[in-house]
């Protein structure tokens, strides 16, 4: 019979693995990323930015002289590109309401049924009608438009109901995908509110300025939202950065980006050729068609990198 006796490593303890660390609660193992800073400070800074801007938007297109005039220049001017524009916008404006909603349950309920994300659902579906009751709330308390010397309508149609809709139900499908996905959803979502806009310009159903406040007051709701998903969904506010995968490649950053860019070289172009007093009977349409481009972009980029920056950093790329 032979005996073995066991001998006690003397190795330090260094080269023994070590027990994981702590991790924060709520934020998962793998996905412990850092998350922007300032996140609260700039959902609440680009909140009251909103509720400002659409505030001044009011002020400026509704009760002075300036305003009311570039406005319904840009709205009677409509009348000259209306041919087979007005035509291919009427049959948008028409199935508007049904597209927006069918495509927004759609996305939302799948990502809500197979990722589970019940708590995001109820919260960016809540801001999405609030946004929409909203809009009509204002157009019965905002006052009719005062006379400045300018024949328009006096009845208040501020803000474009029709691009809330298309503005929230974008921006609710934005808030349910994952940070990789929000670039390309930003852009898609944000063509689409902008294409919707136009197009109510276009048949002379809205001013520029009306479509300008739809985009203000989705924001002004979903922006609060965006905060409380993130906060309610660490485990799934999670990505790589950009450029690690096809749907958040700085692509769709740049198209919005330059859009913007080009949306004011046309409005100022527009703008001066209308005070010069040139030959084109759609100075201010040009000019109206750029300012509804250039705030719907400029949200769209604005909010993906906000979205982006809060969004938490894997502590690896995933392979």
């Amino acid at each position: 019979m032979s005996f073995r006796q066991d001998h006690t490593s003397m190795q330090p303890a260094s080269e023994y693995p070590q027990p994981p660390s702590p991790r924060a609660p709520g934020a998962p193992a793998s996905d412990a990323g850092r998350q922007g800073r300032g996140t609260g400070f700039l959902f609440l800074l680009a909140t009251l930015v909103s509720i400002a801007a659409l505030a001044a938007t009011y002020y400026f297109f509704v009760r002075t002289t300036t305003g009311q005039f570039i406005d319904e220049s840009a709205l009677v001017e409509a009348v000259e590109i209306h041919g087979t524009a007005g035509k291919a916008a009427n049959k948008l404006l028409d199935s508007l309401p049904a597209l927006s909603l069918l495509l927004a349950t759609v996305v939302v309920l799948f990502v809500t049924v197979v990722k589970r994300r019940w708590a995001a659902a109820g919260i960016a579906v809540a801001a999405c009608v609030g946004a929409n009751v909203a809009t009509q709330i204002l157009k019965d308390l905002v006052p009719v438009r005062p006379y400045r010397g300018i024949e328009t309508l006096e009845l208040n149609s501020l803000p474009s109901g029709h691009t809330t809709l298309a503005a929230s139900a974008a921006a609710a499908v934005f808030l349910m995908v994952s940070p990789r996905w929000r670039p390309l959803a930003g852009f898609l979502g944000g063509s689409f509110a902008v294409a919707t806009g136009l197009s109510t310009l276009i048949n002379q159903w809205h001013r520029p300025a009306d479509v300008v406040a739809a985009f203000l007051v989705v924001a002004v709701f979903m922006l609060p939202a965006g905060w409380l998903i993130i906060r309610t969904g660490p485990r799934w506010n999670v990505w790589d950065g950009y450029g690690r995968h096809w749907a958040s490649s700085r692509l769709w950053q740049a198209m919005p980006l330059l859009a913007g860019v080009l949306a004011v070289a046309v409005a100022a172009f527009a703008l001066q050729g209308a005070t010069a007093g040139q030959g084109s009977t759609t100075h201010y349409f040009w000019a109206g068609t750029s300012l509804i481009v250039l705030a719907g972009y400029f949200a769209t980029v604005a909010g993906v990198w906000l979205f982006g920056h809060a969004a938490r950093r894997r502590n690896a790329p995933r392979r």
